[in-house]
């Protein structure tokens, strides 16, 4: 059975790591280090303080902050 594509923020991950080069576990770690900020505050400073594009940092935040929840 083949596997199933990756869908939601994680699908994303792959075009993060190549555009900005660092792993996404290293991405993960620069948000929750900003936390408790609020989901947009986070997403501004991934887009300002190391120039990310809005939906892959919103991506990003999303993914992390739902992984934080559970």
């Amino acid at each position: 059975m083949a596997d199933a594509p990756i869908k939601g923020p994680a699908s994303y991950f792959p075009a993060i790591e190549k555009k900005y080069g660092r792993p996404i576990a290293e991405w993960q770690q620069i948000v929750r280090a900003h936390l408790p900020a609020k989901h947009m505050e986070l997403v501004a400073m991934l887009k300002n303080d190391h120039g990310m594009g809005h939906g892959h940092a919103n991506a990003l935040v999303a993914h992390t902050l739902a992984a934080n929840a559970t």
